[in-house]
């Protein structure tokens, strides 16, 4: 074993879709506790499997060697960053290493959370259009979430005094409509839709023309979920944005991949090519709560360059936050 050494040294570097019947009959939730108290309830498990052993690392380390920093790879792995993500923090823990000592257990835990937040920092986030409306496509596979995630997304700009309107181009799964129609209720936000099997281009051709009419802020499309491989459903979603384009400059101007946490590596590697081949722009992580891989949002940003914007954390209207990477990191290890 050695000891890290250096120079001078410094301070450390700074869900599953709701059904409609789950929420016709609930009520808009009572304000909420603080962003950064509801991110660090929502990441509970992955907290009581990370941060315990890294306290445990932290109280018996008092010389970082190499010896300390198998443990830690030992323990990041077991959260889920992955195998390239956690070279690239041990890497930089290193290099940090031989310019300026990293003192004891506690040095390295500061350290560890500023290169966590350095990652979730670093992918390049979409410039809001010069004017309106903004137009957001939600899309990923079946089951991540994303009809429950347009309602919420909806109440959130809702919240933020912005106008929405909800286009129902998920015409495939049944009763994906209604369940938004209840979505868009619940929020008090506008519908355009079709009937079941209907065009999904169509229908936003009729909602892209609504949001320019009525002067809307914010125009959210629910589209159908589909894998990468299915090129007729990747050709119609080309199909979407090119409708979408001749209406309204430059959109869609964010696509957003909704993606289960709970699928962990598995869910990366299917959303890595699914962002290569949809033009993704950033990343919805739900069910954030129900997980104990919480560490894949900061694989996410390293492999995929893209940030996670919202991360939903329960099925009730207000459980979408925006995502923070000091808040997160700071829930995930205290």
């Amino acid at each position: 074993m050695f000891k890290l050494f250096g120079g001078k040294k410094e301070s450390p570097a700074s869900q599953d879709p709701a059904h409609a019947a789950d929420v016709s009959g609930a009520e808009i939730d009572a304000p909420k506790a603080g962003l950064f108290s509801r991110m660090k309830q929502a990441v509970t498990r992955t907290r009581e499997t990370l941060s315990a052993k890294i306290d445990d690392l932290v109280a018996l380390t008092r010389v970082v060697d190499e010896k300390t920093l198998e443990d830690l790879e030992s323990v990041l792995l077991t959260s889920d960053l992955g195998v390239q993500t956690t070279t690239t923090i041990l890497d930089a823990i290193r290099d940090r290493a031989r310019h300026q000592a990293i003192e004891g257990g506690e040095e390295l835990k500061e350290v560890l959370k500023a290169e966590l937040r350095a990652i979730l920092e670093a992918p390049p986030r979409v410039a809001a259009p010069a004017t309106s409306p903004t137009v957001t496509f939600l899309v990923g596979v079946n089951g991540t979430g994303k009809t429950t995630t347009s309602g919420k997304l909806a109440a959130w700009f809702r919240e933020r005094d912005r106008s929405v309107l909800l286009c129902a181009a998920d015409t495939f799964r049944a009763a994906a409509i209604e369940q938004l129609e209840v979505w868009a209720s619940r929020s008090g936000v506008q519908m355009i839709k079709t009937r079941q099997g209907g065009d999904p281009a169509a229908v936003l051709y009729d909602a892209a023309s609504a949001a320019k009419a009525r002067g809307i802020d914010e125009l959210i499309v629910d589209t159908a979920g589909r894998l990468h491989t299915k090129s007729g459903l990747m050709d119609e979603l080309e199909k979407m944005r090119r409708t979408a384009a001749k209406l309204i400059p430059g959109a869609p101007h964010e696509v957003l991949l909704v993606m289960d946490a709970t699928t962990g590596q598995n869910g990366l590697n299917q959303a890595r090519q699914f962002a290569q081949s949809a033009g993704v722009t950033g990343i919805v992580l739900t069910k954030l709560d129900g997980t104990a891989k919480g560490g894949i949002a900061v694989a996410i940003a390293r492999e995929l360059n893209l940030p996670v914007l919202y991360v939903g954390v329960g099925e009730q209207m207000g459980d979408l936050l925006e995502f923070s990477a000091k808040d997160f990191v700071d829930s995930m290890l205290g």
